[in-house]
């Protein structure tokens, strides 16, 4: 479903740039407390994302830096958007070393998908971010030792202790 929307500033703590999403199209894609889609920008750049409410005007998607720099977007740039049902797993594309390291730690993998999907996508978005495959699997170690050793219980600033820690 193809339609024109304008980026438009929050301008809070909690949320920054965005799009809104009248909520008739918004509705289309909402299944129950699922509401994750693809986004396409403009015809070029395509991104996972959640619709998010506004009781004011149906919903909206965030735009990060990234896109919006990639895009040259500024508040009160239109674009199209195009937005398709996201009927993957997590939401995200998974990195294949976290897939094969879920397929070997049946012990990580039973505590990581005890997890919310909203934190098992915060934690697949942290492995996924380096470019370099050993990064990622490094990161993905981590994460599977501090769940396992805190038995699902998860706080970030002690996970981001445990990385600084590895990394020494």
């Amino acid at each position: 479903m193809e339609f024109k929307s304008i980026l438009d500033d929050f301008n809070s703590n909690l949320w920054g740039h965005h799009f809104s999403v009248p909520k008739d199209i918004g509705e289309k894609f909402c299944e129950g407390d699922n509401r994750r889609v693809i986004c396409q920008l403009n015809g070029t750049v395509e991104f996972q994302c959640a619709l998010m409410p506004n009781k004011a005007k149906g919903y909206f998607i965030n735009v990060n830096k990234e896109i919006r720099t990639k895009l040259n977007l500024k508040v009160g740039d239109q674009c199209v958007l195009k937005l398709t049902k996201d009927n993957s797993k997590y939401g995200l594309p998974v990195p294949e070393e976290f897939t094969e390291l879920l397929y070997q730690d049946p012990e990580g993998e039973k505590i990581f998908h005890s997890l919310t999907m909203g934190k098992q996508r915060s934690l697949i978005y942290i492995i996924a971010k380096p470019k370099r495959a050993e990064t990622r699997l490094n990161k993905a170690i981590v994460i599977l030792d501090f769940l396992k050793e805190n038995n699902g219980a998860l706080d970030f600033k002690m996970l981001n202790q445990a990385f600084k820690d590895a990394n020494r």
